[in-house]
């Protein structure tokens, strides 16, 4: 874990009692061997890239002596001393027997990721071994987060991880990256190397820190003689056992066959490409338009934590298979469009005035709204409610099911939708002012003094009774022959819009130009012929995938 902080460290004792420790005191597991092996087989690159036995584990392990194993370690041509020791043998025990089919999964996602860690380890000239550090501290998951928040491949803390210029915010996390976290790994494991001289030590302050590799050489004694071994009784429970689990590691990963433990093989191989994105695009709107999985988008991008890459704000890299990286150049416009009032960034928004939407009154009603998914081949009851915005206990509840879903089951989806219910003005009259040209009702003044006074109060109560009715009717015919000349003047808009639609409809029908395909063509080329863009020739032909054959007669929009 870069920039760890300690929370225990032995007591000082002598070398001799310090060789008895490494015989009895229980050794502490990293975090990465509690990653759930079955779930990981469920990760869409094993699935898809890699060929994993899953009967792995239940081949039993070959007992080696420990002359066997000193000399595995000697023979391996690596720059960082590899020794033997008790605390050793129980990590390589470990890796090669009860963890054996983690071994097998980080077998299978090496062949993605070990690329990437040693063209950074080779860009700063150290030593290709360190390769198999985010083993050890996040089991190859981008997405892993200790219980002390360091987070990615490399286990990252925030402070470090920006000190070393990586990019954390609500959207972007670079340390989930697995360029930029290698690139600030090799930075930073340098500056280690360049402190102690010694790559186990330097090795031991990237999981605890500095500060507590020094302590535990002041507490040692002998400055001049300091390795990881030397000061191990002093430092923090956990880091006594890292640079071991490192060792262990390197002698799994390069002695697996040795154990039985089944090698992970490319099923077909996985060539990536990036292109900078300067514009403002959600991962979805890349799947509907190039058909690209989500979750391939999500493994090869984990960077970006909302689904969506804020090029607006500034260029960020998008990682695609090879092949689609040039269409993705092509087709972005179309992209971008795609859907994009669901993903367009709002500017300036008006405050709504509490019980009313837009002048109306009325209020806001949850309605229910029922949805039916098919469970495709990979897809989990998290994936699901995921994609409908809904629990995974609503899921079960509506269908009376477990955990658990089956490839083609119909699953019922209790989806709400939020709306608005107008409520008629019921105090339009009461609370309207008079109108100015409307003629008053007599006063009392005006009533023959000779009349009875009872009789002139309840007349000129009547009258203005009747006046105000009548300006009330008045006031709601006029709003009635309003509305219906609103409503006249809707239709006639509507009625010219889908007039001006057909016949815009009949023009581009016209402007079109019909081609034959020819071999070794495709949409690409033809759209790049035309100067148009794939989907407009998808959308002209009713074409859905990108199949097309020879001699395929093709409508060709104009520009």
């Amino acid at each position: 874990m870069a920039g760890g902080v300690a929370v225990w460290a032995a007591p000082a004792m002598s070398v001799l009692a310090m060789q008895d420790t490494l015989h009895t005191q229980p050794i502490v597991m990293p975090e990465s061997f509690e990653a759930d092996t079955k779930l990981m087989q469920e990760d869409w690159y094993l699935k898809n890239y890699a060929v994993i036995d899953t009967k792995a584990d239940a081949v039993p392990d070959v007992a080696v002596s420990d002359e066997v194993i000193i000399e595995r370690l000697q023979a391996m041509p690596t720059i960082i001393e590899m020794p033997f020791n008790s605390v050793v043998k129980k990590y390589i025990e470990a890796y090669t027997g009860k963890h054996r089919q983690l071994v097998e999964n980080m077998l299978g996602l090496s062949l993605y990721y070990m690329p990437i860690f040693e063209e950074a380890l080779d860009r700063h000239g150290l030593p290709w071994e360190l390769k198999y550090l985010p083993i050890v501290e996040s089991a190859l998951n981008p997405a892993a987060v200790s219980r002390a928040g360091a987070t990615g491949l490399w286990q990252f803390m925030p402070a470090t991880a920006t000190g070393e210029g990586l990019e954390i915010n609500s959207l972007i996390d670079q340390r989930r990256d697995p360029y930029a976290s290698s690139e600030a790994a090799a930075c930073y494991l340098k500056k280690l190397y360049g402190i102690y001289n010694d790559w186990s030590l330097a090795i031991a302050a990237y999981n605890c820190g500095p500060g507590n590799v020094n302590k535990a050489i002041r507490r040692a004694g002998d400055p001049e003689k300091k390795d990881f071994w030397s000061v191990y009784p002093y430092l923090p429970r956990e880091t006594q056992g890292y640079f071991p689990a490192f060792v262990a590691v390197n002698y799994a990963m390069t002695y697996y066959a040795e154990h039985r433990i089944s090698p992970a093989l490319a099923r077909k191989p996985i060539a990536v490409d990036s292109v900078h994105v300067s514009r403002r695009v959600h991962f979805q709107q890349i799947s509907d338009v190039m058909n690209i999985p989500m979750d391939e988008l999500r493994v090869l991008n984990p960077q970006y934590r909302a689904d969506f890459i804020p090029g607006d704000i500034k260029p960020y890299p998008l990682v695609l298979p090879s092949l689609q990286a040039y269409a993705y150049v092509v087709n972005e416009d179309s992209i971008v469009n795609h859907n994009a009032d669901l993903y367009a960034r709002r500017e300036v928004v008006e405050p709504a005035v509490a019980g009313s939407v837009s002048g109306r009154n009325g209020e806001y009603v949850e309605e229910l709204i029922v949805k039916w998914h098919t469970v495709k081949r990979g897809e989990t009851l998290a994936k699901i409610a995921k994609k409908y915005g809904v629990s995974q206990s609503s899921i079960r509840k509506a269908n009376k099911i477990g955990k658990k879903v089956k490839r083609g089951q119909k699953l019922k989806i209790n989806t709400y939708q939020r709306r608005f219910i107008e409520t008629p003005d019921t105090t339009a009259v009461a609370t309207e002012p008079p109108v100015a040209d409307a003629p008053m009702p007599d006063t009392p003044a005006a009533v023959d003094i000779d009349a009875d006074t009872d009789t002139v109060a309840t007349d000129t109560v009547a009258a203005v009774s009747d006046e105000n009715r009548a300006v009330a009717e008045a006031m709601k015919s006029a709003e009635d022959k309003a509305k219906a000349k609103a409503e006249q003047a809707q239709k006639e808009k509507t009625s010219k819009q889908q007039a001006k639609k057909e016949k815009n409809a009949e023009k581009k029908k016209a402007k079109t130009t019909t081609h034959a395909v020819k071999k070794g063509e495709n949409l690409f080329k033809i759209a790049k012929k035309y100067g148009v863009t794939v989907d407009d020739i998808k959308k002209a032909n009713s074409i859905k995938g990108d199949n097309i054959k020879q001699g395929q007669k093709l409508k060709i929009p104009k520009k």
